[in-house]
């Protein structure tokens, strides 16, 4: 990155909030790479986020410059129906905290992670921004993506009454190392990688999928996502600041590949990396979640990101983390 075209110095205090989750982790190590010395970093037991007194003193005493809300409660289609009350409540007192006390603390920027299920069930595709509150929502992860909605709205809701520069960042489904790997809280990628894995090593002859197969999904690997993260941040003020200033629409990005693969199609490629040659079953008394979900990426492209890492180069890359983070010996 041109050091000439950065908002953010290299010396800025910047706090990442979930620096141990997927994305926070990957940014986090974005930063570093970068030359980025003075990450702000707290784990749950030092900061509860959901406690706003914590989250108060947090600010006041640390003066973070930069704020990246990495931090929430995640999981798929069976955490989700499992827990909907802990979903909606844990993560609108986690944004609530962060993007209050960001205000009261005069951050100067702040990137609020969504995601893509914050768009109508039946969007058309691909999901442009706009599509924002235009239809229904999927019913299988309507509290979580409620409070995302919670989150951009008051994203913009300060940005509009007290001048702030809070940016929402929308990005597609993510996967990579430090993945979840709990079959009943991960999501779909972690999930097969796991199942297949496990099927190969245990010599299975078969792997079940949830659904028909038929949904159609679009994924980043994280690292390109943490990239897109800190190419935000730093965008010049020409670029950022009519988005984030902007009376008449959300300070709203989508942040994906601009492709998307069917689930038996991804659960084949992932075979095929980890060497499994028994059999894709289908459990079709499971749901599918929502048809399809591929996002409209042209505001992104236009102001100059795009992805570099292929699916298919994520996926080696994430079962080789998988492996190692096992333990297991790397396929030759």
């Amino acid at each position: 990155m041109d050091s000439s075209t950065q908002a953010m110095s290299t010396s800025a205090r910047i706090y990442v909030a979930g620096h141990r989750g997927l994305v926070g982790s990957a940014f986090v190590r974005t930063l570093q790479k970068n030359g980025y010395r003075n990450l702000i970093l707290r784990t749950h037991a030092e900061l509860d986020l959901a406690e706003g007194s914590a989250v108060a003193r947090f600010f006041a005493s640390e003066h973070p410059e930069y704020v990246l809300i990495a931090a929430a409660r995640v999981g798929g289609i069976f955490a989700n129906s499992t827990y909907p009350a802990d979903f909606i409540r844990e993560n609108l007192a986690i944004q609530g905290n962060i993007i209050q006390h960001s205000y009261t603390a005069s951050v100067k920027r702040l990137l609020f992670l969504g995601s893509s299920c914050i768009y109508p069930r039946l969007a058309t595709q691909p999901i442009k921004e706009e599509y924002l509150l235009s239809g229904p929502l999927e019913p299988t992860n309507r509290p979580y993506a409620v409070a995302k909605i919670a989150g951009i709205e008051m994203c913009w809701s300060y940005n509009r009454q007290y001048g702030t520069r809070y940016l929402a960042a929308m990005p597609t489904n993510l996967y990579g190392p430090g993945d979840n790997y709990d079959l009943n809280n991960s999501h779909v990628i972690p999930a097969l990688i796991r199942k297949i894995a496990e099927a190969h090593e245990h010599g299975g002859s078969s792997v079940t999928l949830w659904g028909t197969g038929t949904p159609r999904r679009e994924f980043l690997y994280s690292e390109d996502m943490a990239d897109a993260c800190l190419f935000l941040l730093n965008l010049p003020d020409e670029q950022f600041v009519p988005i984030a200033s902007n009376q008449h629409e959300p300070p709203l990005i989508n942040v994906g590949w601009g492709e998307d693969v069917s689930i038996r199609e991804l659960a084949a490629m992932i075979a095929d990396i980890v060497g499994f040659k028994g059999t894709i079953a289908l459990d079709t008394s499971k749901p599918d979640g929502t048809p399809r979900k591929l996002l409209d990426v042209s505001r992104l492209r236009r102001l100059g990101w795009k992805p570099s890492v292929s699916l298919r180069q994520g996926l080696e890359l994430a079962y080789g983390a998988f492996c190692h983070e096992r333990g297991a010996l790397l396929p030759v």
